[in-house]
């Protein structure tokens, strides 16, 4: 996949760097199989100082607190570059996370990985959550993505640790296909 996608990826980030000159890709610690942290890595579609900006907004808008609180997410998120949103919704934003898959921490199905604030957040659900590697695509993902609560998401995290099965994979990435290209859920 890595062979087949190169071009694509090497485009993606001339046109990242020529946008404003910072770095292609983002890596931010989460938490994977057996608990333990990992760089998981992303092409950068946010401005080069977003966790400024993000700390100025949530101190400042009452509502963009409300959301990040419940979600880690904003729907209308002023850090995300306008090359970065057209990353974000077509998912390509992810493809550097086959490296993690290459090495061994992450698989193309599973969990999504989760940040260190987020762990609490999974309770006594987490063990669940750390029996398995957690993936690029999975349950989550193709069943509403962003559109699903946070409650939902451990939900389905939790189902699949318990119920995976070369079978439910392969309609896991199947079900992908369709996910990314009408950009279900994603923002």
């Amino acid at each position: 996949m890595l062979l087949f996608l190169a071009p694509l990826m090497v485009a993606v980030a001339i046109a990242i760097k020529l946008q404003d000159g910072g770095p292609v890709l983002f890596g931010h610690q989460r938490h994977g199989f057996q608990g333990r942290t990992f760089r998981c890595w992303k092409f950068r579609s946010m401005v080069v100082n977003a966790e400024a900006r993000l700390s100025a907004l949530l101190a400042r808008d009452a509502n963009a607190r409300a959301e990040w609180a419940a979600d880690h997410k904003l729907r209308l998120d002023p850090r995300v570059t306008g090359f970065g949103h057209f990353l974000r919704v077509s998912s390509i934003d992810e493809l550097p996370q086959l490296f993690n898959v290459l090495v061994g921490e992450m698989s193309l199905v599973g969990p999504r990985p989760i940040v260190a604030s987020e762990v609490e957040r999974y309770g006594r659900w987490f063990g669940a959550y750390a029996a398995v590697r957690p993936g690029i695509t999975g349950l989550w993902q193709v069943n509403g993505r962003n559109d699903v609560s946070y409650r939902q998401r451990v939900a389905f995290d939790v189902l699949y640790a318990r119920r995976r099965s070369f079978g439910l994979n392969l309609r896991i990435l199947i079900a992908t296909v369709p996910a990314v290209l009408t950009r279900s859920g994603s923002y």
